[in-house]
């Protein structure tokens, strides 16, 4: 019989194991990927992924903050260090964009594609309050068209996670001059006629 001590370092690998399968099919795919894909991929049953994470909220809370929450924070605090509204506005919109096409799980947050997990409604939060936070800064400048909200800002997010979750994935060269339009479009007047 197994000692207690063989046990549980049995179980620390298996954890282990799942967490690093769980990480890269949710990075490639979303996190609604089965979680019989996770378990094969970790060489365990999915029971076991029930038995050690209590099922697919507990193991996105298990992994989120590397998934997702580290790099989405990263944007947020970088963007409060430039000075510049206008490229301030450019920056996060830009990066925000790009999270979203390389990472299948953040456009799942933003969709709050499962709603009772406290930690993905705490990222959207704190998603929510950077955008409000821009657009505040930008209505002291003319970095974004006055009538412009931060409604308006999360639906296109929204929108854009939508696209990219149930739509055909773009070439990237494709989805970067889209981006440009983007800009483009929700800049103010002077913030437009100054790129020219």
């Amino acid at each position: 019989m197994p000692s207690k001590s063989r046990l549980r370092a049995d179980a620390r690998r298996n954890s282990e194991q799942i967490r690093s399968a769980a990480v890269g099919a949710f990075r490639g795919q979303g996190l609604t990927v089965p979680l019989e894909e996770v378990a094969k991929t970790a060489g365990v049953s999915k029971a076991t992924i029930f038995n050690r994470f209590g099922g697919r909220i507990g193991l996105i809370e298990a992994v989120i903050e590397e998934l997702v929450a580290s790099e989405l924070l990263a944007i947020i605090d970088h963007t409060r260090t430039i000075d510049d509204v206008d490229e301030r506005v450019t920056y996060y919109l830009t990066a925000i964009r790009d999270l979203q096409y390389r990472q299948p799980a953040f456009n799942d947050v933003l969709l709050q594609t499962y709603p009772h997990s406290q930690q993905l409604m705490e990222i959207c939060r704190a998603g929510s309050e950077a955008n409000e936070e821009l657009i505040t800064a930008a209505r002291t400048s003319v970095a974004l068209r006055p009538e412009f909200t931060a409604g308006d800002l999360h639906a296109l997010v929204v929108d854009n996670a939508l696209a990219l979750k149930h739509g055909r994935r773009p070439p990237r060269e494709d989805y970067d001059r889209r981006t440009s339009y983007l800009l483009d479009g929700v800049r103010g007047r002077s913030s437009a006629s100054d790129g020219q």
